[in-house]
């Protein structure tokens, strides 16, 4: 039986605390700009540090932010007691990172009992104008009954 499309009643503070204990995350400069149950939107800066040789965002810095949202729209859907973790994703990358800030939106396709399907899509802006640059099909997996894998 699937889970049901409604916000968790603590107005996702599980997540925001997951999320904070993402250390992977907090190194990128990549924030919570919205979530909704189902969809989740992440944010982060144009960083230098953060760049490949042609000064463009590294495709492995957009992949990473592109699977937390992924993961964390599914995790809006899950259980209370559960932890989520990545099965698979494919991402795909349209035109070069390349801009003043980045936007990486997951929203579910398809929740499950144990599987979930996302979709995430990731945006440059450049002086106001958003230009879509990749996109992920991830499979999350819903985990329950192991201590080690909560939230």
């Amino acid at each position: 039986m699937s889970q049901t499309l409604n916000p968790a009643a603590d107005d996702f503070q599980r997540l925001r605390d997951s999320f904070a204990q993402q250390t992977a995350m907090r190194t990128l400069g990549i924030e919570i700009h919205h979530i909704k149950s189902g969809e989740i939107e992440l944010g982060m800066p144009y960083q230098t540090q953060l760049c490949q040789q042609h000064g463009f965002i590294h495709a492995g810095i957009s992949t990473a932010a592109l699977d937390s949202a992924c993961g964390y729209a599914a995790f809006t859907l899950m259980p209370e007691d559960s932890g989520i973790l990545t099965v698979e994703f494919k991402t795909s990358l349209l035109a070069p990172a390349q801009g003043e800030e980045f936007r990486f939106r997951g929203k579910v396709l398809r929740p499950g009992r144990q599987l979930y399907f996302s979709q995430g899509e990731a945006y440059a802006l450049l002086q106001g104008e958003e230009r879509l640059i990749a996109t992920m099909s991830a499979t999350l997996m819903c985990i329950q009954g192991r201590e080690h894998i909560k939230n």
